[in-house]
């Protein structure tokens, strides 16, 4: 397996080559059936936004739609994701933007330059967040708002980490191979002493548990964080 490897290939396919539509809400929670939406973004009017880990854009497409920013910017380094976000929601250039990159890379070529940064289970659970949250606070404009996503426990019940640690996760090459990807479950407290260190201020967590209680079910954290400014 080489490093530009593709561990998203397989992800979210059957549901790419069906449904096309532009959803009707921002879901944040795990079991995406419930919780707050879009407005934990605040107003989106004429302001940049940009999706850290969009996948297929879905979010994103909604955002554009359905909430007047100026600009949503949908970053994944995955090509068989950025594929297809272009194939579903191409058509709503120049509002949306779909830029097929790292997201620390792009963040650290793109200083003061969105409003507010977000991610669904995205760029913040797959990336070290000693790289990327640093990242995103060059990015954002002062007084800009990260919000975000992630795990509360690992699926299946293991508790979160209590330091900044990876968990390798299954996954499968683009030929269908066994393989493994990493991904940062971290307590609350975790997250906010990492955002602390990156530069964030006023720091917000709220657990959403789990809804269902199903092998496959995990609680939600969701975070809110502020650059000063």
């Amino acid at each position: 397996m080489t490093a530009r490897t593709d561990l998203w290939h397989h992800y979210g396919r059957g549901r790419a080559e069906r449904d096309h539509a532009v959803d009707d809400a921002f879901r944040w929670v795990w079991s995406q059936d419930g919780g707050p939406g879009a407005e934990l973004l605040g107003d989106l009017t004429g302001r940049n936004v940009a999706d850290l880990g969009a996948g297929a854009a879905r979010h994103a497409a909604h955002l554009a739609v359905h909430h007047e920013p100026a600009r949503v910017t949908a970053i994944d380094a995955s090509p068989a994701q950025h594929a297809f976000a272009d194939r579903m929601f191409g058509h709503l250039a120049p509002r949306l933007r779909l830029a097929r990159a790292d997201a620390v890379a792009h963040l650290s070529a793109a200083p003061g330059s969105y409003d507010v940064l977000y991610s669904v289970f995205g760029a913040v659970d797959f990336t070290d967040p000693r790289r990327l949250l640093p990242a995103a606070a060059v990015a954002l404009r002062p007084g800009g708002r990260l919000v975000f996503a992630t795990l509360a426990q690992h699926v299946g019940g293991a508790p979160a980490r209590p330091a900044v640690l990876a968990t390798d996760i299954p996954a499968r090459t683009p030929e269908g191979e066994a393989t493994t990807l990493r991904r940062w479950v971290l307590q609350g407290p975790v997250w906010t002493a990492a955002l602390a260190e990156a530069g964030f201020t006023a720091v917000t967590v709220e657990v959403r548990p789990a809804r269902h209680g199903g092998p496959r079910d995990a609680g939600t954290l969701l975070v809110t964080a502020r650059r000063p400014g």
